[in-house]
């Protein structure tokens, strides 16, 4: 079973009419994962004995479906390694919301998703796991951190997959990947079983080739819940009752700071081809400021980093995961997490901590809050006169495996567009808008809306998809 033709609704017109089997959809979806993930690398843990649930209701779209889930996300009873050394035996003993709500709704979870290592990097390139290829150009990176889940969806080895996004980790990889991926309002799905990274910015979203899959995913996961104090109890609305739609009248607002120079050529053309297309078809485009998107990536790492570096203190070597070698306690916390965690982990922890000390609270972390707090009053002050803000995803296409992992500052400078979303709270999606003429690799359209509107996002996507109809390309890299 390959999904690059398919869909959650032709997935269940075929289990419906009996043309197919659940169990043969499952056997064959990890039959074509071995197949497919030999040069992809897209899974840390396949299920071998993922069985659909028990007297399906093909009434629910994704009954009998497969459904791949990151692997920061709690799966009970099923591997989860956040991608990092100090957890790669940990099988959980519950079930995190997102995932008790796809059984529920009878999904099969199939397996969980590279990514780099707790959900901290843009390449997919720190995993203890190894890393994820772009299935357009096996050379490239499938972005991060949520690379496992992107290329899984692009490659057709699932319809649907779950992801994570603390600073643009759905979107630049689905960006990167020639997919659609969202990130919904903070709040509107559950964090509980999501392994923590920043707890005031992370986010659980949907990726998948076609705009309808993740609403009808979405449908699924959003919601409130009495485990995560932090949850909306906002009612949720039937995203799949945004689609097909067309965008008279809407107001669109570019902000100039995502057209600049520092954009690529052929990502700039390829996003300014898209907001013409809407101008074309009735939309309002109104040219605004985010006076403080240059302020954005140090403001972000100092707050993620911090939160980090509380969030990572109870991986201690003596609960569960890693444990080193040692002749002392004191010896069994150094040991284990010096070799548990990977570099780009400990930088964070090592930055967090240092924001976060007795010298550097008020310079560092305090006025990192305060910007935050301007940055969300650029957000809300742009709503107030635009239904929708819309730009690329990154300022580049995929780039080479190996080629800025050892950068750091370069690779913090690739989610410039994108954590402006995640500290503001707000939902944001990727949607392809084509490939770049300079590189021939995918490029993402981002579409923002103010918080809870998640609509307008279902909208603006999905009349995107249908003008340029990119589900119809294939991956390059698929095809030898």
């Amino acid at each position: 079973m390959n999904y690059l033709n398919e869909t959650i609704d032709s997935l269940n017109d075929k289990l419906k009419s009996g043309a197919v089997s659940a169990d043969q959809l499952a056997q064959d979806t990890i039959a074509n994962i071995k197949k497919t993930d030999e040069k992809i690398n897209a899974f840390i843990t396949v299920d071998e004995d993922a069985k659909p649930a028990e007297n399906l209701d093909f009434n629910n779209k994704l009954a009998g479906v497969p459904i791949a889930i990151k692997d920061n996300i709690i799966t009970n009873g099923l591997k989860t390694t956040a991608a990092s050394h100090i957890l790669y035996n940990f099988e959980p003993v519950y079930e995190s919301t997102v995932v008790a709500k796809l059984k529920a709704a009878q999904a099969t979870i199939i397996g969980k998703t590279n990514m780099d290592e707790f959900a901290m990097g843009s390449s997919t390139e720190t995993s203890y796991f190894g890393d994820t290829k772009n299935p357009w150009n096996l050379n490239k990176v499938p972005g991060g951190s949520s690379g496992g889940s992107a290329a899984a969806v692009a490659s057709g080895e699932v319809v649907a997959a779950l992801g994570s996004d603390t600073g643009g980790s759905i979107r630049q990889p689905a960006s990167f990947n020639g997919i659609f991926g969202i990130k919904p309002t903070y709040g509107r799905v559950s964090r509980w079983g999501l392994i923590a990274f920043a707890s005031s910015l992370d986010q659980i979203g949907v990726m998948s080739k076609r705009v309808k899959d993740s609403a009808e995913v979405l449908n699924v996961i959003a919601g409130a819940d009495d485990r995560d104090a932090t949850v909306s109890e906002k009612e949720v609305p039937d995203y799949t009752s945004f689609l097909g739609k067309d965008v008279k009248g809407l107001r669109v607002a570019v902000p100039k700071e995502y057209m600049s120079d520092a954009v690529e050529e052929g990502v700039r053309k390829a996003v300014e081809a898209q907001i013409e297309l809407l101008r074309a078809n009735g939309a309002i485009i109104n040219e605004v400021s985010l006076p403080h998107t240059k302020y954005v990536v140090p403001t972000y790492y100092i707050i993620a980093s911090s939160e980090a570096s509380a969030n990572l203190e109870r991986y201690d070597g003596i609960r569960y995961g890693y444990r080193a070698e040692a002749k002392n306690l004191a010896e069994v916390f150094l040991k284990s997490r010096s070799e548990g965690f990977g570099d780009e982990v400990k930088r964070r922890i090592m930055l967090g901590s240092f924001a976060l000390s007795a010298g550097a609270y008020d310079k560092f972390f305090l006025q990192a809050a305060k910007v935050r707090t301007l940055i969300c009053q650029d957000f809300d002050k742009i709503f107030e006169d635009n239904d929708v803000i819309v730009g690329p995803v990154s300022t580049e296409t995929a780039f080479d495996l190996n080629s800025e992992i050892s950068d750091p500052i370069k690779m913090y400078n690739n989610d410039i567009l994108t954590i402006s979303a995640n500290m503001a709270g707000i939902p944001a999606a990727s949607v392809p808008a084509g490939l770049s003429e300079t590189t021939g690799m995918p490029v993402g359209f981002q579409i923002m809306a103010k918080r809870f509107d998640e609509g307008h996002v279902f909208q603006v996507a999905d009349f995107i998809e249908r003008s340029n109809k990119f589900y119809e390309q294939t991956p390059a890299g698929l095809e030898d």
